[in-house]
Parts: C-alpha cells; structure tokens; sequence
C-alpha cells in the first residue's frame, strides 16, 4: 500500500494529503520529521525533505511529482483537465502559489511562528516588495470561479488551499498587514469554500490534531 511520510503539520504534505483523499486512493501515513539524518528516509528523500512517498513502485520525492504520479496511475477522478493547455494553466499556478508565494513567504516563518530572531529591515523590505509584486501576478493568473483555476476543483486548489493562508500568517506576522488581501486576493472567502470539502476537513482537522497535543 501506498504510504506518506511526513507530517500533518507540514503544508505541502497536506498538498499531497488532499490529493490522496480527493481521488480515493488507499494509503497510510507515517511520521517523517523533515531534515532528518536516517539513512532509510536520505534513501527515500535524499535531502530529508518532507513529504515522500513509498510504495510498491518505489519511493518518490517532492510534493509536485508526486501530484503528477497520483494523477497518471489513478486518471479519476481528474485533478488535472484534459485539454493540454488547460493542464497546463493549472501547473503554471500551482508553481506561483508553491515557488513565488509560498517559499518567498517562508523567508517570514522562522520569526512569524517560530520564535527566531526578527529579519532586518532591509530583508524585510525585501520580502514585502517581493510578496506584493508575486501576489500581484498570481492574481492576473488565479480565477477563484469559484476554484483557483476555474470551475473544477484541481492540484493547484490542493496548494492554494494549504498555502494561501500560511502566506497570509506570515505577512500579517511580519508587516501588521496581510498582504494577499491587501493585494485584492480573498483568501478568507476561497478558504471557507473548499474547507466544505471532506478532504479539506480531514487535513485540518488531522492538522489540528497534531497542533494541539500536549
């Protein structure tokens, strides 16, 4: 059987959790911290990342190509569309929201949630200006009629969903100002919508769980 290594709290498990769950694919999950030295998980992941996957196949590493394996061993139901270029919309949002929304945003993590020293000004304003300008590209791109990409629900809802709002913590953590609304984006209300899913509420509330233990 198909397994995830990783851990709930990490959101781009938690991309790859609501993928699983969307199309009905069987799997377990097992507890991967990231970074690790374990020889067995460097074998899997040789940067100790998280999430990996293991199967009968084999094992499989970062959270996109392991979207695009789900996606071709089990086609239904679809998270991609079938018109190539449509597809192909979809990859290119779900690479704005994980590479020029949500890693820029990490910069912001260690200070926002984990209690590391505050940046300097001047990556501060790095940052910011860097944010604003991504955020406004990625809306020219997103639809939200009502999913990210349009009208059905896809892989890039599976990152919007799990990284929008980690992007907007850590603005509003960093600068006193969320700058995904600020920048017009309505994270709140797309959030809410697909949080009706029953995948969606498995990942939050399997996240929430982990939060929460003493």
């Amino acid at each position: 059987m198909l397994t995830l290594h990783g851990s709930p709290i990490s959101n781009y498990y938690n991309k790859v959790k609501l993928a699983l769950l969307e199309k009905g694919v069987p799997f377990t999950e097992a507890y991967a911290a990231t970074h690790s030295s374990d020889e067995a998980i460097l074998g899997a992941s040789p940067l100790g990342k998280i999430p990996f996957i293991t199967s009968e196949e084999g094992a499989l590493c970062e959270s996109q190509p392991i979207m695009e394996w789900l996606e071709a061993k089990w086609p239904q139901p679809p998270l991609m569309p079938a018109d190539a270029f449509a597809a192909a919309k979809v990859r290119e949002l779900t690479i704005f929201i994980d590479w020029h929304l949500e890693i820029v945003a990490r910069q912001l993590y260690g200070s926002a949630f984990f209690g590391a020293p505050a940046l300097s000004e001047s990556n501060l304003a790095r940052i910011r200006k860097q944010l604003q300008t991504n955020i406004a590209a990625f809306k020219r791109l997103a639809k939200f009629s009502p999913f990210v990409a349009g009208d059905t629900f896809t892989q890039a809802d599976c990152a919007a969903f799990n990284n929008l709002p980690l992007v907007a913590m850590a603005s509003k953590a960093a600068f006193g100002e969320d700058l995904l609304q600020a920048g017009g984006v309505d994270h709140k209300a797309y959030a809410r919508f697909i949080a009706e899913r029953p995948s969606a509420q498995r990942v939050v509330a399997d996240r929430k769980a982990v939060q929460t233990k003493p």
